[in-house]
């Protein structure tokens, strides 16, 4: 027929639907895919290893809300109190409410507060 489209040799007919078919088939595994993924960060987090980076974050969360508030030491000399092993662990502060959020992401995030009369405490997780 027409050589120019490629109409009458049958290839752009069997290219089409085996577009459509993969987005249906794609469409089928995607349920399969999000379980599987829940599944693997619940497993991270309540693991061994997601108990230590919630250690790990409350552990960091009150030694810099103490260096800050009780010491009254800038955030830079604070970061110079951190222990070999939490560079992954990354910490904010809130000078208005004086908090000290210590987070590893996806697994763990604590919190400290500075109370003039008692000090830093962590919040219940």
């Amino acid at each position: 027929m027409n050589a120019s489209t490629g109409l009458g040799d049958g290839t752009a007919r069997g290219a089409g639907r085996g577009r459509r078919g993969s987005g249906r088939r794609w469409l089928l595994w995607l349920p399969l895919l999000a379980t599987l993924l829940a599944g693997a960060w619940l497993g991270l987090k309540y693991s061994s290893l997601g108990q230590r980076a919630e250690l790990g974050a409350g552990y960091l969360a009150h030694v810099v809300c103490s260096c800050r508030y009780v010491g009254n030491r800038d955030m830079a000399s604070c970061d110079t109190d951190r222990e070999p092993g939490t560079e992954i662990v990354t910490v904010t502060e809130d000078s208005k409410r004086r908090r000290i959020t210590a987070s590893v992401p996806l697994l763990a995030s604590r919190t400290a507060r500075y109370d003039p009369e008692f000090g830093c405490a962590l919040d219940r997780p």
